[in-house]
């Protein structure tokens, strides 16, 4: 599977942690800013200026109406669950639990992101994040020598990707099992460089590619199927 090429957009970036998680919060949903002020009550301009202007301070209600628009929380949405990990909601009424298909896996893979590495480690297994891309099939990242992400290649290693919604109880994960390896080809490296989603987030000089081959991958959803006000007679 190729990797899948971000679409040019002519709005300019979020740059206030408000904007930044509206603006990003409504294209995971697929919604354009106007979409997303009509349906909140609130003026397209102004939903603009909240994205790009960090000094932009909204209203309770229009914040309220904004994260019932966006699926999500107030508290998601000003970074108030910055320090907590996902999953504290209550459960979904009604959670409703499939597998994933490996298309589905595919795709879900294919969204980029953050990713867990578990590998293990002379002192024991450990799992840690790391940014990732999907390139031609395999997940690729970037790290550096003497560290514990380089561990992993010669090794077998599993990865994980998953999304959490705490206003809806619902959710997914992917599971990857394979082997790791280096990318020790200069031109190989230089081309993952190029096609790189993005750099990763630790910084630093990180100029390792490790790669791992998907040899399994499984995936579950957890949906709702409806609210207590729709319970079937």
């Amino acid at each position: 599977m190729a990797e899948q090429v971000r679409p040019h957009t002519t709005e300019e970036p979020a740059l206030g942690d408000l904007g930044r998680r509206v603006a990003a919060r409504r294209k995971e949903l697929g919604l354009t800013r106007e979409q997303t002020a009509e349906r909140s009550g609130i003026a397209a301009g102004y939903l603009r200026y909240l994205e790009e202007h960090p000094e932009a301070a909204p209203g309770t209600g229009a914040l309220l109406r904004l994260a019932d628009v966006l699926h999500t929380t107030m508290s998601h949405l000003t970074g108030g669950d910055l320090d907590t990990p996902p999953g504290p909601g209550r459960a979904g009424y009604r959670p409703d639990f499939t597998e994933l298909s490996p298309a589905e896996c595919r795709a879900l893979l294919g969204s980029h992101g953050v990713g867990r590495l578990g590998v293990d480690t002379a002192s024991g297994p450990v799992i840690l994040p790391v940014n990732y891309s999907v390139v031609d099939g395999t997940i690729v990242f970037r790290t550096a020598d003497e560290t514990t992400p380089s561990m992993a290649a010669g090794r077998q290693v599993a990865f994980e990707v998953d999304r959490i919604d705490d206003a809806f109880g619902e959710g997914w994960s992917v599971l990857v099992r394979g082997p790791a390896s280096r990318v020790s080809e200069a031109e190989e490296a230089r081309r993952l460089t190029f096609s790189a989603y993005s750099t990763p987030w630790a910084g630093g000089d990180r100029d390792l590619w490790v790669r791992i081959e998907p040899r399994s991958v499984t995936g579950r959803r957890i949906t709702v199927a409806s609210g207590p006000g729709q319970v079937p007679e």
